[in-house]
């Protein structure tokens, strides 16, 4: 059974042969099956990405003719934020860039077997938990809202709203029980929030700031806590 897909994508073949090769080493200690293209260019890929978009996990050379790897990943990124993107590159200049597109790590060649197995080690424990997802049920229809995309839930009686994006869904549950389903991402604060640590933009004495610009209230003494907790956890 095929456990994970991922695409090399360099114009200089040798440095694609080389990554690739890697690659299978790394899938063969792990002991998990992959599938490896290859591709010559940016504009190659998205031409196959047109009518198969089930890839894992990009390694993608920043600097190549017509499409970029940058603008590869934007393309990419517009429609899928599960797929782990890593630039191989030989060039520093262009770090600032990748976190436009929420790349996982950058490679400088020439290429480490030490460094890129790590990378690939962490790229499949995101694919794992990014992939977990939250099934609620709503009075007309049945919705996964996936764990990444959930910023905070507020409760208000007996009721749980999920703020996930632009979209809140509310549904007829304690926060208990919610929180079961969750990961070590969240915590809670007080009794009526529980809070997505990575989607934190700041946090002061009497509020946490989300990445969205929600304003969450802490109660006595959360401050000190929910800080602990991001230095821990995140």
């Amino acid at each position: 059974m095929l456990d994970y897909r991922l695409a090399v994508c360099d114009d200089q073949q040798e440095d694609g042969d080389l990554v690739r090769e890697l690659v299978c080493q790394w899938a063969t200690s792990r002991g998990v099956d992959v599938e490896v293209r290859q591709f010559p260019s940016g504009d190659a890929f998205l031409f196959q990405y047109e009518s198969d978009k089930a890839w894992d996990i990009l390694l993608l050379d920043v600097e190549m003719p017509g499409c970029s790897g940058v603008e590869l990943a934007k393309h990419v990124r517009r429609e899928n934020k599960l797929t782990q993107i890593v630039f191989v590159t030989g060039y520093s200049d262009y770090i600032a860039e990748g976190y436009d597109v929420s790349a996982l790590h950058y490679l400088l060649k020439p290429l480490s077997r030490e460094k890129l197995a790590s990378v690939l080690n962490r790229a499949v424990e995101r694919l794992k938990r990014d992939g977990r997802f939250l099934l609620l049920e709503l009075p007309e229809e049945l919705v996964r809202v996936p764990l990444f995309e959930v910023e905070y839930l507020e409760v208000r009686q007996n009721y749980v709203t999920i703020h996930a994006g632009k979209e809140a869904y509310t549904v007829k549950k304690t926060l208990t029980a919610i929180e079961r389903e969750l990961d070590d991402r969240f915590f809670r604060v007080g009794r009526s929030f529980i809070l997505n640590l990575s989607k934190i933009r700041k946090v002061t004495k009497r509020e946490a700031v989300m990445l969205s610009g929600s304003s969450i209230p802490l109660p006595r003494g959360g401050y000190e806590v929910l800080n602990r907790a991001i230095i821990q956890k995140l």
